[in-house]
C-alpha cells in the first residue's frame, strides 16, 4: 500500500487533497498532520512513500521541515504545496531538496500528475521552473532579494506582512521579542526596505502575500 503524508494546517484542504487523489489514484493510504511537529513525529514513527508539505505551517516554517526531512529521510520525495506563485518560491523549494512544487490553485489533475511522477521516482518541475533553474546556474545570486532570506527570516517576513506585531510573532514562534526584532532588522536590510509599509509593498510587488 502506497502511503502519503499530507501536511497542511487546514483540515478542509487535507480532505480535498485526499478526495482528489483517491479519485485519480485509487488504493492510496493517507496520514495527516496539521503542524510541523506532528509531521515530523509521524515521519519518525512510520514509513512513507511521499510527503506533501505546505510551507506555511504554525510554529516552524515549512522550509525548516524540508531541510530536516532532507537530512533525516533523504530518499523520501517531498511535494511542496503553497498559495505563493511558483515563480516566487519554486526555485527555492527545489534548491532546498523538494522533488516537486505545486501551487494550491492548480487544477486537480496536476496534483494527480505530480504525485504519479514522484511516486515513480521522478521530479515534478514545470518548463518555466526548469528554465529558471538553468538560468540560476548561469547567473548565481541574480534572483529576487527575498531569496536571500533564511527559512526563519522568511517566516517572520510573512507574519509581519500579515499584520502581526512583534509580540504576536514572538508568541507564535516561541521566541523572544528581541529575537524577532533582530530578524526584522535583517529582513529590512536584505530587502532594502525601511519600514512595514515598504515591506508590505515589496510583498505585494513580488506576489508574496499568501492567501488565507
Amino acid at each position: 500500500m502506497t502511503k502519503i503524508l499530507l501536511t497542511d494546517d487546514h483540515a478542509i484542504l487535507r480532505q480535498g487533497l485526499k478526495q482528489i487523489l483517491n479519485e485519480g489514484l485509487p488504493g492510496l493510504e493517507f496520514g495527516e498532520a496539521g503542524t510541523a511537529a506532528e509531521a515530523l513525529a509521524r515521519l519518525h514513527g512510520e514509513a512513507w512513500d511521499l510527503l506533501i508539505l505546505d510551507v506555511n505551517l504554525p510554529g516552524r516554517h515549512g522550509f525548516e521541515v524540508l531541510a530536516e526531512v532532507r537530512r533525516d529521510y533523504p530518499r523520501l520525495p517531498v511535494l511542496v504545496l503553497s498559495s505563493v506563485p511558483e515563480d516566487q518560491i519554486g526555485l527555492r523549494v527545489i534548491k532546498g531538496g523538494a522533488a516537486g512544487y505545486l501551487n494550491k490553485q492548480a487544477a486537480p489533475e496536476r496534483l494527480v500528475e505530480a504525485v504519479q511522477t514522484m511516486l515513480r521516482g521522478g521530479h515534478f518541475i514545470t518548463a518555466a521552473l526548469a528554465e529558471r533553474l538553468a538560468g540560476e546556474v548561469e547567473r548565481a545570486g541574480a534572483g529576487p532579494r527575498h531569496e536571500q532570506l533564511s527559512a526563519r527570516e522568511l517566516q517572520v517576513f510573512q507574519l509581519s506582512v500579515a499584520g502581526r506585531s512583534v509580540k504576536e510573532i514572538a508568541a507564535e514562534l516561541a521566541l523572544s521579542a528581541k529575537t524577532i526584532s533582530t530578524f526584522r532588522s535583517r529582513i529590512f536590510q536584505k530587502l532594502g526596505v525601511r519600514n512595514d509599509i515598504e515591506l508590505a509593498r515589496y510583498a505585494q510587488e513580488h506576489g508574496l502575500v499568501a492567501e488565507a
